[in-house]
């Protein structure tokens, strides 16, 4: 199992291809709903090229040295979003899709919590590792080695804040 790096570049490239898969697909959905943090950004582009309403469901399920080792998931209670109502035919979005319990336990989180309003659920992800226990309706990429893979983003997983304005801080001036 070799690692994937991937670039700022190809990181918006997989979501374009990621919005045209599901424009091919003649599917009309009404919400997005993304899981935060890996699929705020997709989310988000995708809400703009859709025009369609944005809700964030947090999760978190990797922790330890690196963010690499998987536990249980944790859920928020409740949706962020700012409509009234969650809408009827909703796109489920995160960057990938690895074991798949996280996407298969947040379709079953949305169902119990939000199925009265709920028609379909469709999911969409960068990445679909051969590893998960679930399909999802819409990819880009299918890695059949189950690689880590390493975002551009998570370099600030690395960093402080306090590291950051040391390394943007100007010089004090001296008084004259």
């Amino acid at each position: 199992m070799s690692d994937l790096h991937v670039s700022w570049s190809e990181y918006h490239q997989k979501i374009e291809q990621l919005a045209v898969k599901v424009y091919a697909s003649n599917w009309e959905f009404n919400q997005i709903v993304c899981l935060a943090r890996g699929g705020l950004r997709i989310g988000d582009l995708l809400s703009r090229i859709y025009d369609q309403p944005m809700a964030i469901l947090s999760t978190a399920s990797y922790g330890g040295t690196g963010g690499q080792v998987r536990g249980s998931i944790t859920f928020s209670r409740d949706l962020a979003m700012t409509t009234a109502s969650v809408g009827n035919r909703v796109l489920l979005v995160d960057d990938l899709v690895d074991s798949g319990e996280s996407l298969k336990r947040s379709i079953d989180w949305l169902n119990s919590r939000y199925g009265f309003y709920i028609d379909e659920i469709r999911t969409a992800v960068l990445w679909y590792k051969q590893c998960s226990v679930i399909e999802p309706d819409y990819y880009v990429d299918y890695l059949a080695h189950n690689p880590w893979i390493h975002q551009p983003f998570e370099p600030y997983e690395q960093v402080t804040a306090a590291e950051l304005a040391q390394k943007w801080s100007t010089p004090a001036a001296t008084p004259s």
